[in-house]
């Protein structure tokens, strides 16, 4: 699910903050970010709104009066809220509410692939997605990829 969770969340970026100067480096981090809990057999704490929020709520402690690296860092707990979303993490009440509703996780299935078939089609639309955000981004060629990987900008997005 690795180009539905990439596509989806620069879509939803772009057209819900219209932000041309937002930095999608870290958004696109932090929507792969609870993939990461495939490596722990199933939904984990990454899949928790818990996490997002605590995320969320230290990164705004932290940069508090330092406007540039918050607006930086803030597409990680973003990113990951939108991951929560677009893998409709909160169908499993016990992960999405840790540690709330315990501390154990068992054997909650990996939302990824406890869909079967959807999760194909799921991927081949953020495929294309991501294939639109390429081209129209021109990051084929060096000089697009290089200003991305310095500044995270995107000029191509919906809402810009």
């Amino acid at each position: 699910m690795f180009f539905w969770f990439i596509g989806t969340a620069v879509l939803a970026v772009g057209y819900v903050f219209r932000d041309p100067r937002f930095d999608y480096r870290l958004l696109v981090v932090g929507s792969l970010l609870p993939l990461l809990d495939g490596l722990f057999g199933g939904a984990r704490a990454l899949h928790s709104i818990t996490v997002s929020v605590v995320l969320l709520a230290v990164l705004m402690l932290a940069t508090s009066g330092r406007k540039p690296i918050r607006k930086m860092l803030l597409g990680l707990p973003i990113g990951m809220f939108l991951h929560l979303v677009f893998d409709g993490a909160w169908n499993n009440t016990d992960v999405f509410w840790w540690p709330f509703t315990g501390l154990s996780f068992g054997d909650d299935p990996w939302p990824v692939t406890d869909r079967g078939l959807t999760s194909v089609l799921l991927e081949l639309v953020g495929l294309g997605l991501c294939t639109w955000i390429w081209r129209n981004n021109k990051l084929g060629t060096p000089e697009s990829r290089r200003r991305f990987m310095e500044n995270g900008l995107l000029s191509a997005v919906p809402g810009h």
